[in-house]
C-alpha cells in the first residue's frame, strides 16, 4: 500500500515552555564542597592585670592631656592674637620711628667752615631701605639676618642655633648669642614701644639698660612685638627703621650719619667695602668704630665681605676688589682734629644748646686745623726726640690770636681723644715765674720805667701766721742793683717780691685778675713768684691782653651757633677783647721787657729765626710745673709741662723743654705767614724817668689809679689816663 493518500500531520513547533516535558535524563547533582574546617581559637593567654592597669591609666591620661592641650592651645593662640593686635594698634606709622634720639647733635666747623668734629647723638637724616646703597643693605642682611625676607619676624631656627652655640661655649641658653632677627633687633631699638620717662628711670642709661635686658619674659614680649611689626609694616619699612635707629659708633645714629661721619659721603653712595664696614659696626659699634681702630674695623669688614660673597651678593671679582681696597676714613674723620678743643667748646658753650639740646645745632668755631696740626706735630716731635721713652710726663699747648680766638688746643700727649682730661683748660697748676709780667705791668702802669733800678739783695718778710720768709733767687745769689728789664730777663725772684710789695699786692692781684686770671690769687708776697694756681688757657689769654695793647680778653672758641637747616645764627661769639687793663704805652714797654727776656734771657730756646718774639718762662717749686708763654706779632702760645700727680720733673725748667715745644709749635704755625714786628718800645724811647720813682710818687700813682677807677675819671677802660709820673 501506498502512503500518498495518508494525511500528513501539520508542522508545528514544539512548545518551548511546556508544562509537560518529556522525561529527561536526571541531572547530575553537583558534588558537595567539603565544609570548611572550623579553626579552633588559640587558647587566650591570661592578661597581666598590672600592665592592663597601667595601659588603661596611660590611655586615660593621654585623652585628658589631649583634651586640655587643644583647648589650651586654642586659648594661647587667641591670647597671642590679642597681644599682637594690641601692639599693632599702638604702633605709629613707620616714618615716625626713623629718628629715635633723645638728644640732638652738635656739628662743629673750623674757621674755614669745614666740619672737624661731632658731639652728641648725630643723625644725618632719614634714609630708607630703597634709598641707601644696595651694598649697605645687602651687607646688613648678610651679617644680621640672612633669612630676613623669609621669616615672620621670629626665626626658630636662629634661636635654636643660638642656644646650641651658647651651651657649647659654656654660657646659659639665653646668654651671648640671641638669635635675634632684624625685626627683633628693631623691636629692641624701639624699646618695645616704651618711651623714655625721666620720672620712671634715673637716667637714659638706666632706660636703655632696661630696654636691653634679656630675660625670658622680655624675649617673649619682644617676639610678640616683632609679630605685630611684621603685621603692621612691610619688610623694607622694618629695615628702614633699623637702618635709621641703629648706633654705629662715633656718636652716629643711623646709616646716613655714620656714612657722613666716617666717609664724608651719603649712605646712598657707599661702595661694597664701605657698606661692609658700617654693617660690621652693628655688633660692637664703640670698639669697632674706625675712628677708634681702623685696623679692627677693616678686619671686621673683611668678614662681612666674605658673608656677602657666600650669600651671592658679591661676585668673585667684587669680593677681591673690596678686600684689596678696604674702606678708608675721610680726611676729616682721619684727622680727628681738635678733640680737646671740641670738648672745651661743648663745656663752655650754652648748656641748653650743647649738652641738653633735643635739636641739632651747628657751631662755627675759631679752630684753625693747620695750626692745630702744627701744635700736635710739635708736641709729638719733642717727646719722640728729647723725652726719655716711657716717661709719664704730660704737656699742653694753647695757641690763640691777640683777641682771644683760640686757634689750637692740645690737652695732653694723646691728641686723638674725646672726653679726656684736658690739661689746657681743667688743670689748675702753680704758674711760677710766668706770673711775673703782671707784677711788672702793675709797676709800669703806676710810674715805674723798664730802666728803673731795684736792689737785688737779701730781704726777710714777716708773714702773719707764718713767720719770717726770706725769698731766694734761682741761682742762690744776689746781683745788687739791677734794672727792671734785667730782673725780668734773668727771672730774679727778690726784685719781683720787692716790686710787688712796693706797688701793693692788692694792685698786682687786681691787674692779674683784670687780665683774666680768675682763680684764687695768693694773698701773701709769694704772689709775685707765681704761688697762685691757674690754667694754661687763662695764662695764655692774659698774655694775649699784653700783646693787644693792654686790654683784657676772654678766650673763646664759638663764633656762631645756628640750628641745623637754618641760616640765621641763634647766638654769636661769647668772648673777645674786653676792657682796658693797662695803657697801650705800658703794654708796649712791657712787651720790650719780655722780648729781652725771650731773646737774651731764660727763653732763648724759644727764639724764632725769622721774626721777633716775646715771652716768659716759669718753673714752680721743686720743678713740679714748667711753663713758657709768649707771642709773636700774630699769635700767642702757651705751653705747660708736668706730671698729673705733681711728681717733680727731672732736669726740666721752663727754659728747657717747654721753650722748645713752644719754638717747634710757633715755627710751624708761622710757615707762610708774613713777618710783622712786635708792637714794643724800650724804656729809652719813652719819656720816662730813668731812676726809680720816689716813695711818694709811687704811692700817689697807686692812690690816683684807685680813685680814677672809683670815680670813673680817665682810668681803666678808656686809655686816656694821665700818668702822675709825667708819662
Amino acid at each position: 500500500m501506498s502512503d500518498s493518500g495518508r494525511r500528513k500531520p501539520p508542522l508545528v513547533a514544539d512548545k518551548r515552555y511546556s508544562t509537560q516535558r518529556k522525561a529527561a535524563q536526571p541531572a547530575k547533582k553537583p558534588a558537595k564542597k567539603p565544609a570548611p574546617r572550623k579553626r579552633t581559637a588559640a587558647p587566650k593567654r591570661p592578661r597581666n592585670p598590672i600592665m592592663a592597669f597601667f595601659a588603661a591609666v596611660f590611655r586615660w591620661i593621654f585623652r585628658l592631656i589631649w583634651a586640655f592641650t587643644w583647648r589650651i592651645g586654642l586659648m594661647v593662640c587667641v591670647m597671642l592674637a590679642l597681644a599682637v593686635g594690641y601692639f599693632y594698634t599702638t604702633l605709629p606709622p613707620a616714618r615716625e620711628l626713623l629718628d629715635g634720639r633723645a638728644n640732638g647733635s652738635v656739628t662743629m666747623m673750623d674757621r674755614d667752615a669745614k666740619i672737624f668734629a661731632w658731639r652728641g647723638d648725630t643723625f644725618g637724616g632719614a634714609v630708607t631701605a630703597e634709598s641707601v646703597s644696595p651694598h649697605l643693605k645687602n651687607a646688613v642682611i648678610a651679617t644680621e639676618d640672612k633669612r630676613f625676607y623669609q621669616h615672620f619676624g621670629v626665626s626658630p631656627r636662629g634661636i635654636a642655633s643660638a642656644i646650641r652655640i651658647n651651651l657649647r661655649e659654656g654660657r646659659g641658653p639665653l646668654s651671648g648669642h640671641g638669635g635675634s632677627t632684624i625685626t627683633q633687633q628693631t623691636a629692641k631699638l624701639l624699646c618695645l614701644g616704651v618711651e623714655y620717662d625721666e620720672t620712671q628711670w634715673d637716667s637714659e642709661a638706666a632706660y636703655e639698660a632696661d630696654c636691653r635686658q634679656g630675660s625670658l619674659w622680655r624675649k617673649a614680649k619682644e617676639a610678640i612685638f616683632s609679630l605685630a611689626m611684621e603685621t603692621k609694616y612691610t619688610k623694607d619699612e622694618i629695615l628702614s627703621i633699623y637702618l635709621n635707629r641703629a648706633y654705629m659708633g662715633g656718636g652716629a645714629y643711623g646709616a646716613e650719619a655714620a656714612a657722613q661721619r666716617f666717609f664724608g659721603k651719603p649712605a646712598a653712595a657707599l661702595n661694597p667695602a664701605e657698606g661692609a664696614m658700617l654693617a660690621g659696626l652693628l655688633t660692637a659699634p664703640t670698639s669697632l668704630a674706625p675712628t677708634n681702630s681702623l685696623e679692627r674695623s677693616q678686619n671686621r669688614a673683611g668678614v662681612v665681605i666674605g658673608l656677602m660673597h657666600e650669600q651671592g651678593y658679591l661676585s668673585d671679582r667684587a669680593k677681591a676688589e673690596a678686600l684689596n681696597h678696604p674702606a678708608e676714613l675721610s680726611e676729616a674723620a682721619e684727622a680727628r682734629a681738635g678733640g680737646y678743643f671740641a670738648d672745651w667748646v661743648m663745656s663752655s658753650g650754652p648748656e641748653f644748646f650743647t649738652r641738653n639740646s633735643a635739636v641739632d645745632v651747628v657751631i662755627k668755631t675759631t679752630l684753625d686745623q693747620r695750626i692745630q696740626k702744627a701744635a700736635e706735630d710739635a708736641l709729638a716731635y719733642i717727646f719722640d726726640e728729647k723725652v726719655k721713652e716711657g716717661s709719664k710726663a704730660q704737656a699742653a699747648i694753647v695757641v690763640m690770636s691777640a683777641d682771644g680766638a683760640v686757634r689750637a688746643m692740645v690737652g695732653g700727649r694723646k691728641t686723638k681723644v674725646a672726653g679726656a682730661f684736658n690739661r689746657a683748660t681743667q688743670a689748675l697748676r702753680q704758674t711760677g715765674s710766668s706770673f711775673k709780667p703782671f707784677v711788672y705791668a702793675t709797676a709800669l702802669e703806676m710810674g715805674w720805667s723798664s730802666n728803673d733800678v731795684i736792689d737785688d739783695d737779701e730781704i726777710t718778710i714777716t708773714i702773719p701766721g707764718s713767720g719770717a720768709w726770706t725769698p731766694q733767687n734761682y741761682d742762690r745769689k744776689f746781683h745788687g742793683r739791677v734794672t727792671l728789664t734785667e730782673a725780668l730777663r734773668t727771672s730774679l725772684n727778690i726784685p719781683a717780691v720787692k716790686l710787688a710789695q712796693d706797688v701793693g699786692l692788692e694792685n698786682v692781684r687786681r691787674v692779674a685778675s683784670d687780665f683774666g686770671l680768675q682763680s684764687d690769687l695768693a694773698q701773701g708776697p709769694a704772689l709775685a713768684l707765681g704761688a697762685s694756681e691757674s690754667t694754661l688757657i687763662e695764662m695764655t689769654g692774659a698774655y694775649a691782653g699784653i700783646l693787644n695793647g693792654g686790654s683784657s680778653v676772654k678766650p673763646y672758641g664759638l663764633v656762631e651757633l645756628r640750628m641745623q637747616g637754618d641760616t640765621d645764627p641763634v647766638m654769636t661769639a661769647t668772648g673777645g677783647i674786653g676792657e682796658r687793663v693797662i695803657r697801650e704805652e705800658t703794654a708796649q714797654e712791657l712787651i720790650w721787657m719780655m722780648y729781652t727776656a725771650a731773646t737774651k734771657g731764660t727763653g732763648r730756646r724759644a727764639v724764632l729765626d725769622d721774626r721777633q718774639i716775646a715771652g716768659k718762662t716759669g718753673t714752680t717749686q721743686a720743678a713740679r710745673d714748667a711753663w713758657f708763654i709768649g707771642f709773636s706779632a700774630d699769635y700767642v702760645a702757651g705751653v705747660w709741662m708736668g706730671y698729673d700727680d705733681n711728681t717733680p720733673l727731672k732736669g726740666v725748667t721752663g727754659s728747657g723743654l717747654p721753650a722748645e715745644i713752644w719754638h717747634e709749635t710757633m715755627r710751624r704755625v708761622h710757615e707762610g705767614v708774613p713777618v710783622s714786628a712786635l708792637p714794643m718800645m724800650d724804656g729809652g724811647s719813652n719819656p720816662r724817668k730813668t731812676n726809680a720813682p720816689s716813695e711818694g710818687d709811687r704811692t700817689r700813682s697807686g692812690i690816683e689809679r684807685l680813685l680814677d677807677d672809683l670815680l670813673g675819671g680817665g682810668g681803666r677802660g678808656n686809655g686816656t689816663r694821665t700818668d702822675p709820673a709825667g708819662r
